[in-house]
C-alpha cells in the first residue's frame, strides 16, 4: 500500500549574516494511513520546520528542495485536475510544488497541523466556536450557517470537548489549557476531507459526517507541552481514537521519548537537521543503533530511581557544523572515520536504519 506521505530529499536553507544554513538537510520519511510516526529530537534538530514546509508555512526568503508526496488527493484541490476521474484511483501531488492557492486548499482538508502552544495560537478576542467555524468556511465559503455550525459542533465532539455548544461560545482564556489543545485538535479535523471525483459545489452540501471523513495527514507539533500528566494521557488518547476512526496518518514531534513509546508505530530521530535513526518504535527505543539515540535514552527518567547520563556537550550551530557526522564532537564512540564525512543512513535490520559507521 503506498504512504500517505512520502517526503523524499527535503532539504530547507534560510538565509542567515554567516550565510545560508539548513535546519532540515535531506529527509527522507512516510507515514501510511492510520499510522503514527514520532519524529524525536532536542530542540533546534529541525522538527518544525520540517513540518512547517510540509505546509507551506515557511519563512520569507526560504529555499526548499526534495519533494513531499501527498497520496489520494482530491483532484479539485489541485491546479491540474485529470480530465476524468476514475473510481478508485490514486492521486498524488508533490505539496512543495503547488502555489500558494493551491496550498491554501490542502491545509486544513489534505494536511492538518496542531500548533505547539494553543494559548497563542487561539485568537484570544474570538470565541473558540468561531475559530471553528472559520477553518470549514476557508473551504467552504458557500456553505450556508446551519451546516457549518454543525460540522462545527461534530469537531468538538470528536475532539472530546465536554458540552460543546457551551464550549462554542467561550472564549480561550476561559478554557483550561487540555480543553484549548482539545479545541485545536478540532480546528484541525473540522474541515474534513473531500472524496476524489466531487465537485466543489456538492462538497458544499455535504453532512458533518461526510465532511469529517477519509484518510489525511494531521501533524501534531509538542501537543501535550506544558500539560500535566493525566491531561497529557487525555490527549494521547483522544488522538489514537481518531487515528482509528478518521484513518489519520499522524506525524507526531516530540521530545519525550515516553510519549513516543505510547503513542508511536515507528520512529524518526532528528539531530542537526538530518535524519540519524529510524525504525519500528520498539526496536528503536529498545534496540537504538545510534549513540546520540541512546544518549537520549539514557537521560530521559525511568520509574526506577537513579542517576541520569546527560548528553555531554551541546547542539551545534548550524553554521559551524563538523564536516562529518555533526554528533562526532559529543560521541563517546567516535572513530576518525566519523569526522571524514557524513555517514549514509545504514540498515541495522530489515526495516531499521542508522546514520553510524558503526551500523
Amino acid at each position: 500500500m503506498k504512504p500517505l506521505l512520502d517526503v523524499c530529499g527535503l532539504t530547507v536553507e534560510l538565509p542567515t549574516e554567516q550565510g545560508w544554513v539548513r535546519p532540515v538537510n535531506d529527509v527522507s520519511l512516510r507515514v501510511g494511513a492510520g499510522e503514527c510516526l514520532g519524529l524525536v529530537g532536542e530542540s533546534g534538530s529541525g522538527k518544525t520546520m520540517l513540518s512547517l514546509a510540509l505546509m507551506g508555512l515557511l519563512p520569507t526568503g526560504a529555499r526548499v528542495k526534495g519533494q513531499a508526496w501527498i497520496q489520494g488527493a482530491a483532484p479539485a484541490l489541485w491546479n491540474e485536475v485529470p480530465p476524468k476521474h476514475e473510481a478508485g484511483r490514486d492521486y498524488a501531488k508533490d505539496v512543495l510544488t503547488l502555489s500558494e492557492q493551491a496550498l491554501r486548499a490542502v491545509r486544513g482538508r489534505e494536511i492538518a497541523m496542531i500548533f505547539q502552544e494553543p494559548m497563542t495560537s487561539l485568537n484570544p478576542v474570538m470565541r473558540v466556536g468561531v475559530q471553528v467555524e472559520e477553518a470549514i468556511r476557508a473551504h467552504y465559503p458557500k456553505m450556508p450557517a446551519s451546516p457549518v455550525r454543525r460540522n462545527m459542533l461534530e469537531a468538538l465532539r470528536l475532539a472530546a470537548v465536554p458540552e460543546p455548544e457551551e464550549r462554542a461560545k467561550q472564549f480561550p482564556h476561559q478554557l483550561s489549557g487540555g480543553l484549548r489543545q482539545r479545541v485545536m485538535i478540532a480546528m484541525a479535523i473540522a474541515a474534513g476531507l473531500a472524496e476524489p471525483g466531487l465537485e466543489m459545489t456538492s462538497l458544499e452540501k455535504r453532512t458533518a459526517e461526510d465532511v469529517l471523513s477519509g484518510p489525511r495527514l494531521l501533524i501534531a507539533d509538542e501537543p501535550t507541552t506544558a500539560l500535566d500528566v493525566t491531561v497529557q494521557r487525555e490527549i494521547l488518547e483522544l488522538l489514537q481514537k481518531l487515528r482509528a476512526e478518521l484513518g489519520l496518518g499522524l506525524l507526531f514531534i516530540t521530545h519525550d521519548l515516553g510519549v513516543v513509546a505510547q503513542v508511536a508505530d515507528r520512529v524518526a530521530v532528528m539531530y542537526a537537521g538530518r535524519v540519524v535513526e529510524e525504525g519500528p518504535a520498539k526496536e528503536v527505543l529498545g534496540v537504538p543503533r545510534h549513540p546520540y539515540t541512546q544518549g537520549l535514552l539514557a537521560a530521559s527518567p525511568k520509574l526506577e530511581r537513579g542517576k541520569l547520563t546527560p548528553i555531554p556537550g551541546n547542539v551545534p550551530k548550524l553554521t559551524t557544523l563538523p564536516p562529518g557526522c555533526a554528533f562526532e564532537p559529543r560521541c563517546g564512540l567516535r572513530r576518525s572515520e566519523c569526522s571524514a564525512a557524513v555517514p549514509d543512513l545504514r540498515a541495522a535490520d530489515a526495516n531499521h536504519s542508522a546514520r553510524c559507521v558503526l551500523v
